[in-house]
C-alpha cells in the first residue's frame, strides 16, 4: 500500500517532514504548496516531487493524495485543516493546532464530521525518551505525578519574521516552544483536567537586534523593525485531581545561559526527560538516580520526526491509533489562551468543572 502526500508549506520546518517521508518505504511525496513559488520549486527539485502549487486548493483537488502535512504560518492551521479534511485527506498538522479556543473546536467538530484522521504536531510524545518514560509510569515505578516543572529559556532567539508577528503566530514563546514542554508534562501527567491557571507575560526586552557577536536561528523572513509578541511568560497550572505544573520560557532574557530543563515528580520516584534522561527513585533505604543505556538521553530532533511522521502513516492505513488526537490539541489550546488571558486580566483563571 502507498500512501500519497502532499506537504503545504516550504519552509524549515517542512525539512524535517520531507526527509521522513522521502525516507518511508510506503510514501510516495506528490506535491508541495507554498505561497513562495520558487521557494516550493526548490522543495520540489531536492525530493523529486512531480507537482507544485501556490494554491491550497489545487493541491487539495488531487484525488491521489491521501494525506497531507500543514507546515504554515499558525494563524492558517484551522482553515487549511479544515478544507484538507473536507477534501477527504488525512492530517498531520504542525504545532500548535491553531491559535484560538473556537478555531480548535471547530477542527474538532469538522474531524468527527468527516471520519478522517486529524494528528497534532506533538512531536516529542513520539520520542524514544517519551515512550521509555511513559513504559515506567505505565508499570507503578513514578506515579502518582503530582507535581512537573519545565523551562525553555532562550536568552537570545526571538526569530523574527512571522513568529515576531502575532497576527500570523498567534503569540511568541509560549505559543512557539512553551507549548512543546507545556503538553509533554500534561501528556505523561496523565493529561488530567485543568482546574486554574495564574499566567504572566512580559514584553520588556523586544527582540534584541542591536546584539553582535552572538548568533542564532533567524526565520527566512526576518524583520528588526517588527516585533509585538512577548519575550517571556510564566504560569503556574493547577489541575483537579490536584496536581500543578510550573513552567517558563522565553525568547529572550538577561540569562546566563540557554536552559531546556524537563521533570516530574510522583509518590514512588521522579524523571527528569531534559536535559537528559534519569530516573530517581529509593532502594534499600537509598536514593538512587538512574540513567538508562540508550541512544538518546535528549530529544533527538530528526529522530523524534522520523518515529512520530511514520507513527502518522501507520494512522493513515488504519494500523494504529495516534498519540496526538485532534482532542488533545484543543485541550492544549485552551492551556496557551489561558495564560495569555491570566496574563492580560492580571488574575488567575478558574476552568468549569464537573
Amino acid at each position: 500500500m502507498t500512501i500519497g502526500i502532499g506537504i503545504i508549506g516550504a519552509g524549515s520546518i517542512s525539512e524535517m517532514h520531507l526527509r521522513a517521508y522521502h525516507e518511508h518505504p510506503e510514501v510516495k511525496l506528490l506535491a508541495i504548496c507554498d505561497l513562495n513559488e520558487s521557494r516550493a520549486q526548490a522543495k520540489a527539485e531536492k525530493y523529486n516531487i512531480p507537482y507544485t502549487y501556490q494554491d491550497v486548493h489545487e493541491l487539495l483537488a488531487r484525488e491521489d493524495i491521501d494525506a497531507v502535512s500543514i507546515c504554515t504560518w499558525n494563524h492558517s492551521h484551522a482553515q487549511i485543516s479544515i478544507a484538507a479534511l473536507k477534501a477527504g485527506k488525512h492530517v498531520l498538522v504542525e504545532k500548535p493546532l491553531c491559535t484560538s479556543v473556537e478555531d480548535a473546536l471547530a477542527l474538532q467538530e469538522t474531524v468527527m464530521a468527516t471520519g478522517k484522521q486529524l494528528q497534532v504536531g506533538f512531536v516529542r510524545r513520539y520520542a524514544s525518551n517519551t515512550r521509555i518514560v511513559r513504559s515506567f509510569i505505565e508499570n507503578d515505578d513514578i506515579g502518582p505525578i503530582y507535581y512537573a516543572k519545565a523551562s525553555c529559556i532562550r536568552k537570545l532567539g526571538n526569530p523574527g519574521g512571522w513568529f515576531s508577528d502575532k497576527e500570523r503566530s498567534g503569540g511568541g514563546p509560549l505559543i512557539d516552544v512553551g507549548v512543546h514542554v507545556i503538553d509533554l508534562c500534561w501528556y505523561l501527567m496523565g493529561r488530567p483536567k485543568v482546574a486554574s491557571i495564574s499566567g504572566n507575560t512580559y514584553s520588556r526586552l523586544g527582540n534584541r537586534s542591536n546584539i553582535q557577536n552572538l548568533s542564532y536561528y533567524k526565520a527566512a523572513d526576518y524583520r528588526a523593525d517588527h516585533n509585538d509578541v512577548e519575550d517571556m511568560a510564566n504560569a503556574l497550572i493547577r489541575f483537579e485531581n490536584g496536581a500543578s505544573l510550573i513552567v517558563d520560557v522565553s525568547f529572550t532574557l538577561h540569562a546566563k545561559e540557554d536552559e531546556l530543563t524537563v521533570k516530574l515528580y510522583g509518590e514512588r520516584g521522579g524523571v527528569e526527560l531534559e536535559p537528559e534522561l534519569t530516573f530517581i527513585t529509593e532502594k534499600h533505604n537509598t536514593i538512587l538516580n538512574m540513567t538508562p543505556q540508550i541512544d538518546h538521553l535528549s530529544f533527538n530532533f530528526q529522530k523524534g520526526f522520523q518515529d512520530e511522521i511514520y507513527h502518522f502513516i501507520e494512522v493513515c492505513e488504519g494500523r494504529k491509533e495516534t498519540l496526538s488526537p485532534v482532542e488533545d490539541g484543543v485541550e492544549m489550546m485552551k492551556i496557551l489562551c489561558g495564560i495569555y488571558e491570566s496574563s492580560q486580566l492580571g488574575k488567575e483563571i478558574q476552568f468549569q468543572t464537573k
